[in-house]
């Protein structure tokens, strides 16, 4: 497998370019807008330049060259004609991933095996929207893409074992490991993890505590590197939020009713660390 495709130019989409270019893939990465890959394309270089830095892992200079020269960035779906593999990463709204799937049927082979990198929508549901379902399945990245070992593997009712197994072939030439989890809305790592980030929102909604000291409580008393609400902007609230809807939607459970705050600050463009303010600010990190 050689050329995959990446839908959503986003942090994520953004992250799995990367990670693929420099494990030696060919990669076309889609967006709606120019405007949304320029960005991208600056922040992959940024990355690479800041990766050089890191012992270990970081690709040397040459392999950064050749990483960002790998990466075509087009707002044509037509330049997937001949991907072996295609990873979606738009934003986590059913009506945006309904009307992609559709085109990724129409213009890439019958052989390609398409990934959606949902945080809670049932990968069976996405299957539903292609006419095959058996080439359909989840891989959910964790961010930051290229510096994160271990996805979550999502077969959907339908998905093959061959695609499986070529999902996993893909992911270990990225350097990676899927654990196999079953078809469910959140999976494993978004059942848990939403529940207390809509929680530690909650927190702070009340005043029962600051942003601060929800997150200290975990890092001090704890050990965790991160708070849930930091964690949360590095996510990006927006996604949290839509995700939160998702499992509220799916269950029918009130425990996954979303934070009023966290709604506010969503509409209010505080999305986090891509916006520069959410729970916290990092104004002067840009």
């Amino acid at each position: 497998m050689s050329r995959v495709g990446v839908v959503g130019a986003g942090v994520m989409g953004g992250g799995v370019a990367q990670n693929l270019a420099t494990a030696g893939h060919e990669v076309v990465l889609i967006d709606v807008s120019k405007e949304v890959l320029d960005r991208c394309a600056e922040r992959i270089r940024n990355d690479l330049r800041f990766s050089r830095l890191l012992p270990g892992a970081a690709p040397t200079a040459v392999d950064a060259a050749r990483a960002q020269e790998a990466i075509t960035f087009t707002t044509d779906y037509g330049a997937l004609a001949d991907a072996d593999f295609v990873v979606e990463n738009i934003t986590e709204r059913w009506d945006l991933k309904a009307r992609v799937y559709p085109v990724l049927d129409d213009v890439c082979p019958e052989r390609t095996v398409f990934a959606a990198n949902t945080s809670a929508i049932p990968i069976t549901r996405i299957a539903s929207l292609t006419r095959r379902p058996a080439n359909v399945l989840g891989i959910h990245f964790m961010n930051p893409v290229p510096r994160k070992p271990v996805v979550e593997l999502i077969p959907g009712h339908h998905t093959s074992p061959q695609a499986v197994g070529t999902a996993q072939e893909l992911l270990a030439s990225m350097g990676k490991t899927g654990i196999v989890v079953n078809d469910s809305p959140g999976f494993v790592s978004n059942r848990v993890l939403m529940l207390t980030i809509n929680e530690a929102a909650f927190l702070v909604h009340e005043n029962v505590a600051t942003p601060e000291d929800v997150d200290k409580v975990f890092t001090s008393c704890f050990g965790h590197p991160m708070g849930p609400l930091a964690t949360a902007d590095l996510i990006g609230l927006d996604t949290i939020l839509y995700s939160i809807e998702v499992l509220h939607e799916s269950f029918a459970d009130s425990k996954y009713r979303p934070c009023p705050l966290l709604k506010k600050m969503v509409d209010a463009g505080l999305h986090g660390r891509k916006t520069q303010q959410g729970f916290f600010s990092y104004a002067l990190e840009v």
